[in-house]
Formats: C-alpha cells, structure tokens, sequence
C-alpha cells in the first residue's frame, strides 16, 4: 500500500510536485528469501532504519561480486549495512516473517549500475511488471531492464525454495516479473546500465 503524503504547489511558478511515501508489506520466506527494498528511506537505507524490528537472529546476506557478507539483528543490526532500493539481498529466518517497508517512491532520473558477471539487483520502484519493456508495443511497458541476447534471471522461489531461471531471446522465457520487494541474481556479459525516468506525478 502507497499513500500520498505530501504536495507542494507554487501557482507563481507554475510548479507541482508530489512525494508519494507509504509502505510496502512483503512475505519473506523461511529459511531464505532474496528480499529488494522498494522504498526510499528519508534517513538512511541502513538496516537499522529499514528492518527495525525483525526476529532475533535473523541475518542479512550480501553479495559484493565475489563472495557474501552477513550482518545479524540482536535488537541492532552488527554491521548495519547498507540495502538501497536496486539492491538485493538474501534473508536467513527461522520461520516466515512478513517484512515491512517504509519510505518514498524513487522518482526522476533513475540509474542502476549492473556490472559484468553476478549481481543481486531490483527494480528501484514498486512495480510488479515485466523486466524488459516490449520491443514492439510501446503500450505495453515493463521496468526497462536492459537485457541482452543470453542474460539470465534467477529467482530464488517456491515451497520448498529453489532457483527459477529466465533467459533473454527477444524476450524472458520464462517471462521475468519480479514482486514487489523481490530481489534476484541477474547473470550477464557485460555491464551495463539500468536507467529509467519514472514519476508518479500526473
């Protein structure tokens, strides 16, 4: 859920604006799940503002391209790292644990810097939609991903939890639509960039 929470207008000017802010509940999955933050947090995209209050014990997974690093939450988070929104990473819980998200819709301008090789990635706005955007159709938009002939998705899903892939051939087949919230591994050849202008405003 989404809500509207501030507008500034200057008639003058002939200026408008909308911050949409609002939260995001997402069903994270014991014992893993690959988890994306979909809001923009005013102060500070470290755990500690983000997953305040997420069971004892539960541990964070990042990936910096070559191996994972883990913080845990004993009532703080040790270390507190970093989650933007276009990152991904994966969760440890002992059971499922719906997580909440508060902040702001990205908006404007958007880039997310996909290197060469694995990366853990999201879309850096709350859109359940396709990854690429429709070569033909213009009508029929997706999130922009920049895919390439050969490049890999990965989602991490299912009961019991398993690795779902999608190749790029023109399209994702399996077509690639991400929840809300969701994180996952994307493989390519090359780096590139994810770039976007979004905006909610009218």
């Amino acid at each position: 859920m989404l809500s509207a929470a501030g507008a500034s207008a200057s008639f003058a000017q002939a200026v408008y604006s909308v911050n949409v802010v609002g939260y995001v509940n997402y069903p994270a999955k014991a014992p893993f799940s690959m988890i994306a933050n979909p809001l923009d947090n005013k102060a500070g995209n470290n755990l500690n503002n983000i997953l305040p209050s997420v069971p004892i014990g539960t541990t964070i997974y990042t990936w910096n391209g070559t191996a994972f690093a883990s913080s845990v939450f004993f009532g703080t988070w040790a270390p507190d790292v970093t989650l933007a929104p276009g990152e991904g990473a994966f969760i440890n819980l002992a059971a499922d644990t719906t997580l909440t998200w508060v902040g702001e819709v990205m908006q404007g301008a958007l880039t997310n810097a996909i290197p060469s090789g694995l990366s853990i990635k999201s879309s850096q706005v709350p859109q359940a939609l396709k990854l690429e955007n429709s070569p033909t159709d213009p009508t029929d938009p997706g999130l922009g991903f920049p895919a390439a002939i050969g490049d890999t998705i990965y989602f991490y899903r299912g009961t019991p939890p398993a690795y779902v892939s999608s190749v790029y051939f023109g399209t994702f087949a399996p077509p690639a639509i991400p929840a809300v919230g969701e994180a996952f591994w994307v493989s390519t050849s090359a780096a590139k960039s994810w770039t976007r202008t979004f905006s909610v405003n009218p």
